[in-house]
């Protein structure tokens, strides 16, 4: 994600590049095909709400600055309420072709192993959370750092043919969208309590992934937990978390509440696959089955692909990038994208699109101007950069957009109509102020560098 909108955007600002890719000649632990931008944890970019949602400020940020991901993001969309979900094969096809289209921009498939040439002047190492051994034992040679990680779960893809849709059925939470076919994005599947509490169990008592030693002492990232490492936090966890069954109503007995609600997500355009929202997982293969055909209306379900866990690298950037993320000890490398300390695929991809630019800017003799920190674009770089988190402490860990990131603003205290604001409503109107700022902050830096590169 990130090295493909980082190629686009340095070939599009006019500079040449060389893109290396090691798939196929050399695959990973996740990815499937040689496809690049392939998604391998989720096909969900989430929310699309640029007014009070900070990805999807982010994802309206980027479509502004020309995003190549986004772009094909909209080419491949799926139905997913208000989310801005794809199809896997129909996005990493578009992002294929049109980067092997690019004029300026050369495909190499070659694994990159340990740090490219001294005479190699402007590199962007964007090689995502699944960085071949040999290239991170180099990085992490040259900077003194011992190697961060977190693992990451990949949720499981069911065929749609295979559910039952006798007991299950389509609605979105809330009814969120805009067309009735968004409205009704999601199949939901129903659980009693006395089926909640089985599976429950079931989940705990079902055998995992066992790490290696070296890896035992790995954290999770709480943005992608495993769902039986959410079961073992407490048994209610997961119907306050991933099967809540708030904003949805039994199409079969509108007067009965579900206690628990599995959803399910359309996974391609066709809308044969869907996959298991918020249910990454570690167990077994073979126990994966069993558990979930548990649930109400997957008894007989057929899994196009079963979920797994992987373990991702990722950099202390605050201490070893600068601010325009060139490696302080080689400012020759850039580094963009999860290997950064982002986490999503939004996320990685906003910093191949900084870095891309930068590069461009450095290449071509220009000023380089990074975005203003109340952006959502200035506030991801400012947190790899500075590792700033605004009432947190601790080490450098990665983190997704929000707007904790951002420069604290005052809110309103009186709506439109003069009445007094309190709770979630107060709320949504200070996110709708920082996100009319953000965009009129990013507007003005885009005309900056617009009129840079015209002189």
């Amino acid at each position: 994600m990130a090295g493909c909108e980082a190629a686009w955007q340095a070939a599009e600002a006019g500079a040449r590049v060389v893109l290396h890719e090691m798939r196929p000649v050399r695959a990973t632990e996740a990815h499937q095909t040689d496809g690049l931008a392939e998604l391998v944890c989720s096909n969900s970019f989430r929310s699309d709400d640029h007014e009070t949602n900070a990805v999807g400020l982010l994802h309206e940020e980027m479509r502004r600055a020309g995003s190549l991901i986004m772009a094909k993001a909209g080419i491949a969309r799926v139905p997913a309420g208000g989310a801005l979900a794809v199809d896997r094969e129909v996005f990493s096809q578009a992002v294929t072709g049109t980067l092997e289209a690019h004029p300026r921009i050369k495909i190499i498939r070659e694994e990159v192993a340990g740090l490219p040439p001294e005479d190699w002047d402007s590199v962007i190492i964007a090689t995502g959370p699944l960085t071949s051994p040999a290239l991170a034992e180099a990085v992490h040679g040259l900077t003194g750092e011992g190697e961060l990680a977190f693992f990451d779960a990949i949720a499981p893809i069911i065929h749609a043919d295979s559910i039952d849709m006798g007991v299950a059925w389509k609605q979105s939470r809330y009814d969120k969208g805009d067309t009735e076919e968004d409205k009704a994005a999601y199949i939901n599947c129903p659980m009693d309590r006395d089926q909640y509490e089985a599976f429950i169990d079931a989940l705990i008592a079902a055998p995992k992934t066992e790490f290696k030693d070296w890896e035992k002492d790995t954290p999770y990232f709480d943005g992608c937990l495993p769902v039986e490492v959410m079961a073992e936090r407490g048994r209610e966890t997961l119907r306050h978390g991933p099967m809540k069954p708030r904003g949805l109503t039994t199409a079969h007995n509108p007067d009965e509440k579900p206690y628990a609600v599995v959803q399910l997500r359309q996974d391609n355009a066709l809308g044969t696959l869907f996959n298991m929202v918020g249910f990454q997982t570690k167990m077994k293969y073979g126990a994966q089955a069993d558990v979930f055909r548990m649930i109400p209306g997957l008894e007989s379900a057929s899994f196009a692909r079963l979920g797994g866990i992987h373990r991702n690298t990722f950099l202390n950037s605050p201490r070893l990038l600068d601010g325009v993320m060139r490696l302080k000890a080689r400012p020759s490398l850039r580094f963009a994208g999860q290997i950064t300390g982002v986490e999503g695929y939004v996320e990685s991809a906003a910093m191949g699109l900084l870095a891309g630019r930068f590069a461009a800017a450095e290449r071509l003799g220009q000023t380089i101007t990074p975005p203003p920190s109340t952006t959502a674009l200035g506030a991801l770089l400012t947190h790899i950069t500075t590792g700033h988190v605004p009432g947190r402490k601790g080490a450098f860990q990665p983190m997704n957009v929000n707007f904790g990131l951002f420069p604290e603003m005052e809110g309103p205290s009186r709506g439109p109509n003069g009445e007094r604001l309190r709770g979630a409503a107060k709320a949504q109107a200070k996110k709708r102020l920082m996100t009319a700022r953000a965009l009129a902050d990013h507007e003005a830096w885009l005309k900056g560098a617009m009129a840079q590169a015209a002189e």
